[in-house]
């Protein structure tokens, strides 16, 4: 890992669900002083980025052929958005990703941003996997394993591609 290793800067596992502690800063603010809402959606990045490493997988290990998952990257497709309140500098929130399935070449994920008890954000997700050549594929059965082991209680898929 280039920059040497920080054990808790990938944030951790509650559950099925991979939290991501974060600091807000006034970089992700507006001029009212709240978070701007393009800003909700960099930290849910954050959150699926590093629920692909806690499963063992990363960005660009997934355009190297050599990790046994085959060549593929992710484009947001949809995006269902629910701004329920608003943070402000210095808060500490919680961006909450859990993988809640899979079919042929999209995956679904749950997101929620919370301050404290609070939800302000929440979000469904739709990524499309693609190939180098940009066009749809569909997720090695390897890679969806490896997300199904890391979000769910036993690491198996039901029927329809879900995370049991």
């Amino acid at each position: 890992m280039r920059g040497g290793a920080w054990p808790d800067l990938g944030g951790r596992m509650d559950g099925c669900t991979h939290v991501l502690p974060v600091r807000i800063y006034y970089e992700d603010t507006d001029f009212s002083g709240r978070v701007y809402h393009a800003s909700y959606l960099r930290l849910c990045e954050r959150g699926r980025s590093e629920l692909l490493r806690w499963a063992g997988l990363s960005h660009s290990g997934l355009l190297d052929e050599a990790d046994g998952v085959g060549t593929v990257f992710f484009a947001v497709c949809r995006m269902e958005i629910d701004f329920l309140g608003a943070a402000t500098i210095d808060d500490l929130l919680e961006v909450r990703t859990t993988f809640a399935g899979c079919t042929g070449a999209r995956l679904a994920i749950e997101q929620q941003v919370r301050c404290g008890e609070s939800e302000i954000m929440r979000a469904r997700i739709t990524v499309a996997a693609l190939g180098r050549d940009g066009r749809p594929r569909r997720i090695p059965s390897r890679l969806v394993n490896m997300l199904a082991a890391v979000t769910s209680a036993d690491g198996e898929m039901t029927g329809n591609g879900t995370a049991s």
